[in-house]
């Protein structure tokens, strides 16, 4: 076994195709997204076997929010896909080796790295400890689309009906997209939530790239919410395998009490998931259990399965982080300036 930073594409895809926890992140065409994505640095590491074949694989993505003197403290690796390993004992030896290796060679402008994982990892939390990435909890909402339709239906809370019914009466559509004009109506929405809550939103580069190499593969969709002309909410949906990711998602905040687009908007994802044939919708993540978060409580509506996949991280930097952590802190309590629907 021998690690790697190139991997031949089709042994890529054809271990991604085998492997039935591969996930959307862990495409050769998410590490192009985000290899045109501003301020996004995606890097692989693999481990081989003597012909090619892959064993295991983890893409971090070094984010690097301000460049220049203050890189050292703005830049983190987040592997939005976690690790993939092959099943049985040669694909456990091989991540033994990976995570070695990464941790013996990782740069140190990061300040850790951060694995998402995307699905149950009990059975490798003893190494992923061993290797310095330490658990911890984050919750999800996955809801299981094969089930009928009137079920769905019936595991939303009442008030989140009612919102979709009012939406209805008020004759709120969606509108399926997947070409830049989403992207550009999207934006804005996107904007207006995270500049209010105060945490960083990718550049719109990101998007750009995702419509232009995920959508011609039936990767992404965007759905949008419009009350007439107006367009009141945004989610950009990730597709693979089966599985559909809630991946970003926004409701005008000055027109949601009158036409609950995100309401509006969760539900023609799940119909149009299951009309699609997707197994599992994804809400994309929960937060931490013990933090008070909004998202968490808006998700739990719908009546999903809440689970604790987690994540592990590895801290590289101890006293920049401890130094980054406390000037983010500062920065979320400033003043946010009102955000227009501008890109």
């Amino acid at each position: 076994m021998r690690v790697i930073q190139e991997l031949d594409l089709a042994e890529w895809n054809q271990f991604l195709e085998k492997h039935p926890l591969a996930n959307i992140y862990q495409t050769p065409e998410m590490f192009q997204v985000l290899a045109h994505t501003a301020g996004h640095y995606p890097k692989l590491w693999a481990v081989v076997d003597d012909d090619g074949s892959v064993l295991a694989l983890m893409l971090p993505v070094q984010i690097t929010l301000v460049a220049g003197l203050l890189r050292g403290f703005t830049t983190r690796a987040v592997c939005y896909g976690s690790i993939l390993c092959a099943p049985g004992p040669e694909g456990n030896a091989a991540l033994d080796l990976l995570l070695d290796t990464y941790q013996r060679k990782v740069g140190r402008h990061e300040l850790f790295t951060e694995l998402r994982n995307q699905y149950d990892l009990s059975a490798y939390q003893t190494l992923l400890n061993a290797k310095g990435f330490v658990f911890e909890d984050h919750l999800n909402f996955e809801i299981d689309l094969e089930q009928p339709e009137e079920v769905l239906w019936s595991k939303i809370s009442r008030s989140a009906r009612q919102g979709i019914r009012a939406a209805e009466k008020r004759n709120v559509y969606v509108q399926e997209m997947t070409n830049a004009a989403g992207v550009f109506a999207a934006y804005p929405k996107l904007r207006q939530v995270y500049t209010r809550v105060g945490v960083p939103l990718a550049d719109i580069s990101l998007f750009e790239a995702a419509c232009e190499i995920l959508a011609p593969r039936d990767m992404l969709k965007i759905f949008l919410a419009y009350a007439g002309t107006e367009c009141i909410g945004a989610m950009i949906a990730l597709t693979f395998k089966g599985r559909m990711i809630d991946w970003y998602a926004a409701g005008d905040r000055d027109t949601s009490a009158l036409y609950w687009p995100n309401d509006t908007l969760v539900w023609y994802a799940l119909r149009w998931g299951k009309q699609h044939g997707y197994r599992v919708f994804d809400f994309g993540g929960g937060g931490k259990p013990n933090e008070p978060y909004g998202p968490r409580e808006f998700k739990r509506k719908f009546g999903g399965r809440q689970v604790n996949y987690g994540r592990n991280v590895s801290i590289h930097a101890h006293w920049r982080l401890t130094v980054s952590q406390a000037g983010y802190g500062l920065y979320r309590k400033l003043p946010r300036t009102r955000v227009r629907n501008v890109v």
